[in-house]
C-alpha cells in the first residue's frame, strides 16, 4: 500500500517563492517598529544598571521586526505600496507600474 502526498496549492507555493514582509495597516507596522527597536535599545541601555542579563531581552525584538530589522524596512515599504502598485512579468522582465485606481476600489 503506497500513500501520495496530497498537491500543494499553487498559492502555498507563490508564498514560498516571495516572502511577505507586510502588515494589514501602516500604523500596525510602526507599532511593530517601536517595539522592535525600543527592546534593541532598552536592552543596551540596561546593561549598566542590570548587567548583562539585560541583553536577553533583545532577541525578543526579532519576533517583533519578523527576522531582522531589514525585514521590518522591507515590511514597511510593503506595507506603504500594497495596493498601489502593480508588478507585471513577461519573457523574464518585470517591471513595476502603477496600479489602476479603479481596480484596487473592486476588491
Amino acid at each position: 500500500m503506497t500513500t501520495t502526498k496530497p498537491a500543494r496549492p499553487a498559492t502555498a507555493q507563490l508564498a514560498t517563492a516571495r516572502p511577505d514582509f507586510a502588515s494589514s495597516s501602516v500604523p500596525r507596522h510602526l507599532a511593530r517598529g517601536v517595539l522592535g527597536f525600543g527592546l534593541i535599545i532598552g536592552s543596551i541601555a540596561l546593561v549598566p544598571t542590570v548587567g548583562p542579563a539585560a541583553l536577553l531581552a533583545a532577541p525578543l525584538s526579532l519576533i517583533a521586526f519578523r527576522g531582522c530589522p531589514t525585514c521590518w524596512m522591507v515590511g514597511l515599504a510593503q506595507t506603504i505600496s500594497r495596493g498601489r502598485l502593480q508588478r507585471a512579468c513577461t519573457d523574464g522582465t518585470c517591471t513595476l507600474t502603477r496600479a489602476d485606481p479603479a481596480a484596487t476600489t473592486r476588491k
